[in-house]
């Protein structure tokens, strides 16, 4: 049994509970057994609706009926209802639990800023929608837990946006098939270069526009008045509301190499780097304090600019983390490297595969096999294959919760300044309480 394979299985009997979770695969629900038939699909709402959350709204609605979108930006929500291929059946909401207490709603896409995502989540479930969510599935360590437990207790399924695990020509599939084999080696390294973060500000603050509720869209951070700079596309910029290059792309490469160096249920052991940050932090800067709201920083981007971070896994593989030189992951171990990213799949170990009629074979079985026997392609179309399937998706909550795990390491090391020691088995830190305070942030009110 693949890591892949045995992810959901470990998660159940160390976690949640085996009860919980029983029902879920193969049962049949009538919606999305209705699908059959093209005059009778099941409706589904889109949450959050600007960047990438309206792409994966129009691409969900090829296979289900729009009937309703919600973002507290009133012109998204007005841009995107407005698309003719929803053909005038996409109500408009500014809060999105008026679209949850739809009960004929089925299935939810979920693409707000990274830090609405883990409450939405758990109310959809818990409302009883299918749930698709664009990446980072999480803010911090322990929402991931808490979404893996509400899954588990809801029956539903969920699927993350992390969309390496389908498309791009399974080019990043046969890289895991590669390094999981052992073709590569026995001890392998994977190097994850996802680009460096950018700076900018302080700015001074100033009114939001009339059709953004501000104190809805910052939601359970701490209170700070508007800056354009804070909201929309450049959220990813402030540790407050996501994680800069380590939750963006490293959300897809860090994903990849987990996947590849076999830790989809597991996680590092220890964690070192080193960070250039732009220039917003006092001296004496606490990041139990900051993320509490009882310290300020500038007013300017401030996550990492530039970075190099090691994780060291149990079996003493390895993971770099780093801001360049080129985007992509290399996995490299005593018998050969191989480099891929989404334009390419390059080095000596797959140029032997292509020229071997046989190992081609193979190696197209393997990627088979590690997408659960079923055809890698569009990843939105597995999400609602597995919908009428009843069964988890490649790219499921429980994996991308230690992937996930493994970037938010990564930037408390570097706000930290030390090594940290990780136990993924409990899920804690080792002997430091204050980085053991970070796996979580306090909620405000009444957003909790």
């Amino acid at each position: 049994m693949s890591p892949s394979q045995s992810t959901r299985r470990d998660f159940l009997r160390t976690g949640a509970g085996v009860a919980a979770a029983a029902a879920v695969p193969y049962v049949w629900t009538s919606a999305y057994a209705r699908a059959e038939d093209k005059n009778d699909r099941p409706n589904m709402a889109s949450i959050g609706v600007g960047g990438m959350g309206s792409g994966d709204g129009r691409s969900a609605s090829r296979f289900a009926d729009m009937v309703a979108c919600a973002d507290v930006d009133r012109r998204h929500a007005e841009r995107f209802a407005g698309d003719k291929r929803f053909g005038g059946k996409c109500k408009i909401y500014t809060d999105y639990r008026r679209v949850l207490d739809r009960k004929d709603i089925d299935v939810v896409t979920i693409g707000t800023p990274d830090h609405w995502h883990s409450k939405i989540v758990i109310e959809a479930l818990k409302a009883g929608k299918d749930v698709q969510c664009q990446k980072p599935l999480t803010l911090t360590i322990d929402e991931g837990k808490l979404i893996s437990k509400a899954v588990c207790a809801s029956g539903k399924i969920m699927h993350v946006g992390t969309q390496q695990r389908s498309e791009n020509r399974s080019m990043f599939l046969k890289a895991v098939v590669l390094a999981l084999s052992g073709r590569l080696g026995k001890k392998l390294t994977a190097t994850c270069s996802i680009g460096g973060g950018p700076g900018g500000g302080p700015w001074e603050p100033t009114q939001p526009p009339p059709e953004l509720d501000w104190d809805f869209w910052l939601g359970q951070t701490p209170k700070v008045p508007y800056t354009p700079q804070r909201c929309h596309g450049n959220f990813r910029w402030w540790l407050e509301y996501s994680g800069g290059k380590m939750t963006d792309w490293g959300a897809h490469h860090i994903d990849i190499a987990q996947w590849g160096l076999g830790y989809t249920d597991s996680g590092p052991v220890q964690i070192e780097g080193t960070a250039e940050f732009p220039d917003v932090y006092p001296k004496d800067f606490d990041p139990v304090k900051f993320f509490a709201g009882q310290q300020k920083l500038k007013n300017g981007y401030n996550t990492a600019l530039r970075f190099k971070i090691t994780l060291t896994y149990e079996d003493g593989n390895k993971m770099i983390v780093q801001h360049g030189p080129d985007n992509g992951i290399w996995f490299e171990g005593e018998k050969g490297k191989i480099f891929v990213n989404r334009g390419r799949l390059t080095g000596k170990p797959i140029e032997e595969i292509e020229r071997s009629p046989a190992d081609k074979e193979w190696l197209d079985k393997e990627v088979i096999k590690l997408y659960k026997g079923m055809q890698p392609g569009g990843h939105m179309r597995h999400f609602f294959e597995c919908l009428k399937a009843r069964k988890f998706t490649i790219s499921d909550p429980f994996t991308h919760h230690r992937t996930m795990t493994a970037c938010h390491l990564c930037n408390l090391a570097i706000l930290l300044k030390r090594k940290l020691r990780w136990d993924p088995k409990k899920e804690d830190f080792i002997g430091d309480q204050q980085a053991s305070a970070l796996r979580s942030r306090p909620q405000r009110a009444p957003y909790t």
